[in-house]
């Protein structure tokens, strides 16, 4: 005989990638809060760090103007990396120009929020983006 449950799945680990360090506290403040694991970086350098780091990051939130390595360049590596894959990425950034956002949607960036964002929709697009992944059926017999 086979049932089929519900599980809750752990959720899943956020990397936030900003130069200023304000906005980062407060992503992780409510990203943690929210029961995420959070993992931060100041740029996209230190952003590829941590990804080979924590193979286990299901969503980034990644700055567009940064030192040493921009959003761009940052997206540009991921994609150009074998075995370096990030499912979501949502550029939280005031940038808006249209060929940033062109580009950005050809590396695979899906959601921009822009900055200044509340954190509370900073949960929301986290929630919206891997709530699916972290219920799902599970076989019991």
């Amino acid at each position: 005989m086979t049932a089929v449950e519900n599980v809750r799945l752990p959720a899943p680990t956020i990397l936030v990638i900003d130069d200023a360090h304000i906005a980062r506290m407060h992503a992780r403040r409510a990203l943690s809060g929210a029961g995420f694991a959070v993992v931060e970086a100041a740029d996209g350098h230190e952003g590829l760090m941590q990804l080979r780091r924590h193979p286990e990051i299901g969503l980034v939130f990644c700055d567009m103007n940064m030192p040493r390595m921009n959003g761009i360049e940052f997206l540009e590596w991921v994609k150009a990396t074998p075995g370096l894959a990030v499912p979501h990425v949502v550029m939280l950034t005031a940038e808006m120009l249209p060929n940033l956002v062109q580009t950005a949607k050809h590396l695979g960036v899906r959601s921009w929020l822009r900055k200044p964002c509340h954190p509370a929709l900073i949960v929301a697009t986290a929630n919206a983006i891997v709530g699916a992944q972290r219920s799902s059926p599970e076989q019991m017999t």
